[in-house]
């Protein structure tokens, strides 16, 4: 079946996504809108929710913006009840929030670190909760997490969001385990692992390194907005997005401390190599996606 038929499936059903603000969550939810999905979309910023519930319904769709932090319980928990008492059943929760800080791990302070950890990790621990409780009640229903490469093969600088990523992955997996041992067979889990891609990420990530990272042969935010829907029509638990994503997870199955220390060199030239930029404070980490633009700053 091609990629375009299996989107058809999503005509009709409750699409969540959260962290939609604009970048890869932006493009899954107006993605999802014109396949014919309801859209209810979530992030911290109502001013680009709103922009976005406008554009999809000027297109003849269906969307509902909720305002709040995955970082705050009763955030998530507000978002599918109003995306229950709007339209009904929800049938896909893609959980696309995430943060970072740039930096020697020793360098970055500790609390920018803890917001990464409450927001990519306890964030997608929430929404998994969030959702799965009422998949499994209803008996269908699929969970999609946005992980990473860096779920498998981290970067140098980049500590906190690498272990938030493969925490999401591990979690993701053991979901699926748990599904499978109590016999949920309408209730699926997935996870969507993209390399680089070029959204505001890096520019508005909390940066202690002194100059501006960059990774090459960055892949834009559409295979990995394919890859997010695809997902949620067949669920698969470690979805490459993007050949590159692909050829690093090869890497890293065959020769693992080679792949690793591959990024990690790589990341030190570009780090070291890069247009300095002045050291900015992470204490107003942005989820991935905020910022207005798509298209500049890579995401992994």
């Amino acid at each position: 079946m091609s990629n375009l038929s299996r989107l058809a499936n999503l005509s009709g059903r409750t699409v969540v996504v959260v962290g939609a603000s604009t970048g890869i969550g932006r493009g899954t939810a107006l993605r999802a809108a014109q396949f014919g999905a309801d859209v209810v979309v979530f992030s911290r910023r109502a001013d680009a929710l709103a922009s976005l519930v406008e554009r999809i319904e000027e297109a003849g769709g269906r969307a509902h913006a909720v305002v709040g932090d995955v970082a705050r319980p009763g955030d998530v928990e507000r978002l599918a009840d109003e995306a229950e008492a709007l339209f009904g059943k929800i049938d896909v929760w893609i959980h696309n929030a995430g943060v970072a800080t740039i930096a020697p791990f020793w360098e970055a302070p500790i609390d920018e670190h803890v917001r990464v950890v409450e927001t990519n990790l306890a964030g997608a621990m929430r929404g998994a909760h969030t959702a799965l409780r009422r998949f499994i009640a209803q008996g269908s229903g699929v969970l999609v997490n946005t992980a990473s490469v860096e779920s498998v093969v981290p970067l140098a600088y980049q500590a906190s969001y690498a272990a938030t990523k493969a925490g999401v992955l591990s979690l993701t997996r053991t979901l699926q385990q748990e599904l499978r041992l109590t016999q949920v067979p309408g209730v699926s889990v997935a996870a969507v692992l993209p390399w680089a891609v070029r959204t505001p990420f890096w520019r508005h990530a909390g940066n202690h390194a002194g100059r501006a990272l960059r990774m090459p042969l960055m892949d834009e935010p559409e295979p990995v907005v394919d890859a997010l829907l695809s997902a949620a029509v067949a669920p698969k638990v470690a979805q490459p997005a993007g050949w590159k994503a692909r050829a690093s997870l090869i890497g890293a199955r065959l020769a693992p401390r080679l792949t690793t220390r591959l990024a990690a060199d790589l990341t030190h030239a570009r780090l070291r190599g890069g247009k300095t930029t002045p050291p900015s404070s992470g204490a107003v980490l942005r989820p991935l996606g905020d910022p207005a633009t798509v298209a500049e700053t890579p995401r992994r």
